[in-house]
Formats: structure tokens, sequence, C-alpha cells
């Protein structure tokens, strides 16, 4: 690895990034296969993620991260919390790697999870760092990872639960046309429940967030379904006063 890299790195604080995306059926999760000669099978994936230049802040060092690894920009990105347990390099694989990429592999480091929310449709995503390779996920098949890193997925995982009760979500994870079915699915996924179709529908255009467009589906086995956009000044709104009560 570069030695300037190395030189610049803060070695005591990292940032790690939860990277949701939704393919219309499942809630998934981007994750990268680390570079090693390891045994195992999830153990050796981890969340994208670098300990953090001296000259930038845990945002900009976030920011960074997810630009390497997907190449966007100006996407939602929020600060989840620190993680800082005594025990989060307690695992002798994670140990082993390290010796292998850092120059001090047992100092402690506390890291600062992210959670991101990106239209997985669009983009391929490229190994960075120290990552063997990159690939999406279904959160639901994820039951231990490198780290503490599935501890931090499933605080994610939480956090953007709570959050559906009380903001929009969608914007980030859907294309921009979309029917309310697909929409639909994408709340019962995060919610981890069924809704009741007819009630949902009614409440997203209660909420004037989303418009029906003159366009529907084509090649489909079924009935077209209309496309519907997000009202964006109406989501905004809501997406910074919130709602209560939406029930979810």
């Amino acid at each position: 690895m570069d030695n300037n890299y190395q030189h610049n790195l803060n070695k005591g604080i990292s940032v790690d990034c939860v990277i949701f995306g939704f393919d219309f059926e499942k809630l998934k999760v981007l994750v990268i296969q680390r570079e090693s000669n390891e045994a195992g099978t999830m153990a050796r994936f981890s969340l994208p993620g670098d300990l953090i230049f001296d000259d930038e802040t845990l945002d900009q060092a976030a920011s960074r991260v997810l630009k390497e690894l997907t190449g966007l920009e100006n996407i939602f990105l929020e600060q989840l919390q620190a993680f800082s347990s005594l025990n989060r390099l307690s695992k002798p694989a994670d140990k082993e790697w390290l010796r292998q990429m850092r120059e001090q592999p047992e100092e402690r480091v506390i890291t600062v999870a992210y959670y991101a929310l990106v239209n997985l449709n669009g983009f391929n995503p490229m190994a960075a760092n120290f990552a063997k390779a990159v690939s999406w996920k279904p959160v639901d098949d994820i039951n231990s990872m490198a780290f503490d890193h599935f501890e931090i997925l499933q605080k994610a995982h939480q956090q953007l639960h709570s959050k559906l009760k009380i903001q929009p979500i969608g914007f980030n994870l859907l294309p921009e046309k979309f029917t309310l079915s697909q929409l639909h699915k994408l709340y019962e996924v995060i919610a981890g429940k069924e809704l009741d179709k007819r009630n949902f529908r009614r409440k997203m255009i209660k909420l004037e967030i989303v418009e029906k467009l003159n366009e529907k589906q084509k090649g489909v086995p079924h009935k077209p379904s209309s496309f519907y956009q997000f009202n964006l000044e109406n989501y905004q709104k809501l997406a910074e006063t919130g709602f209560d009560n939406f029930g979810f």
C-alpha cells in the first residue's frame, strides 16, 4: 500500500458505510469481500469503510468511501452512531487480516457508522482499497460479518425502520418512475411486515408526495400499472418536518 496514503491516515478513527439498495423484491446491502486467504463464509464480508485522513471530517470521509465504491455523489447519507467496543478486533481472522494491511494492526480503532440509500440500478459498484470483490446481499440473508459489522448493519436497519414511521422513504431507493405496488413492496420490506395495500395507497396519496403519470408499464404479463413519481417539493417538506402516526 502507498506509504503516503498510510502516513496521512488517522490510525484511531474510521468510518463504515451501510449502503442499502432495493431490487423491487428485497432490501439489499453492499458488502465487500476482503482480500485474504482466510476460510469462512459471511465472516469474510464486511461493510465498506476506511480510516479517516487527518485533513478531512467524518462526513467527508464517509462521502469519499461511498464515491470510491459506487462513483456516486450527493446521495442520501446520514450518520448513525459511533462504535467503540473494546472487543471490536477480537476475532482471530480479523486480526490476521489487519496484520497484512496495517502497520499497527493491534491499535484500537473507533468507527463512526453511516447509512446510505441508493438506487442499485444504473451503476456498477467497484471494489476499492482492501476489497477483493463487492456485491449486493439481501439483508435478511446475513447473520455474521467481519469485526462488529453485523451489529452496525442491524443498527442501520433498525434506524431505517424507525425513519419509515416519521419520514418519507423511497426517493433514493427507487427509480425516477415507479408503480405504487413497487413503493408498497419497499415499505413492506423495510417494515418487516405486510401492509394493507388499500390503506397504504390511500395514505400515500393523502400525503401528496406521489404524482400519477400519464404512462403505464409495458411488456408485463399482467394488467399494466400506472407509473408515479415523487413530488419533490412535498417530499422534501415531509422529510424535514416529518409526520405522526403513519401506521408503520
